[in-house]
């Protein structure tokens, strides 16, 4: 009777959480149709090199400027921070101690990476560089538009990548100790957690680095989100 007891006050604590399952799962497969979105506009209209040509682009476009600074990279956060959060009520009786330091640095790596992005203020100096009336107020407006490109993948960018990477690896960690999620899925967390750690701003191996997990990204982020569907309709 007890056994009895204890399996439905598990069910019905999984039935509370059943929408956390179903907005992290969406989230999930949201941002793998990003994934391939961000790279299209890559190739298409590849990254300026300069400030000037930073504030051309907005000038010509808006959205291709933004998309440019990782506009979708900013969604992605807010993604992520649902994703990690559905993901912590699925593994959190494997391990709910790991599974919180996880969580913790998920969020915290998603929340940090706001206090980096410079896309709108970028887009905000770009029109007043076009408003500018003398070589004076542009030099001044070039300098500051310097300055959100050094800010745009400096110190706060690295900790949350690193971050949200650590999040990501002792997630996989969890994973292979559950079976909540297959095999496939953790061994894919795995390598894309070891990938995360090192940042696409450290030199060419953190570029290879970056552009190698973007394939493991998308198939783990199918996968995850596939699983945290089935687990909101059961």
């Amino acid at each position: 009777m007890e056994t009895i007891d204890r399996m439905d006050t598990a069910g019905v604590a999984g039935a509370q959480w059943k929408g956390v399952y179903r907005v992290g799962g969406i989230a999930a497969i949201v941002m793998a149709v990003f994934i391939p979105l961000q790279l299209t506009v890559f190739v298409i209209w590849p990254p300026p090199a300069t400030v000037a040509g930073w504030f051309a682009l907005f000038q010509q476009s808006a959205i291709i400027g933004l998309l440019n600074m990782d506009l979708l990279l900013i969604v992605d956060q807010v993604l992520l921070i649902l994703m990690f959060l559905a993901l912590y009520f699925a593994l959190r009786d494997s391990s709910r101690s790991f599974m919180t330091i996880a969580v913790v640095l998920g969020i915290g790596g998603a929340l940090i990476y706001f206090a980096s992005t410079s896309a709108f203020e970028m887009l905000t100096l770009s029109g007043r560089f076009a408003a500018a009336m003398t070589e004076e107020e542009k030099s001044i407006i070039l300098a500051a538009g310097e300055v959100m490109l050094v800010n745009w993948q400096g110190t706060a960018f690295n900790i949350s990548y690193v971050m949200a990477g650590i999040g990501l690896l002792i997630t996989a960690i969890v994973m292979v100790r559950s079976s909540v999620f297959g095999k496939a899925t953790a061994y894919i967390g795995l390598a894309l957690g070891i990938m995360s750690l090192l940042p696409p701003t450290a030199g060419m191996v953190g570029v290879m680095f970056a552009l190698g997990s973007l394939l493991p990204l998308e198939v783990w982020d199918i996968l995850v989100g596939r699983r945290l569907l089935q687990m909101a309709g059961k």
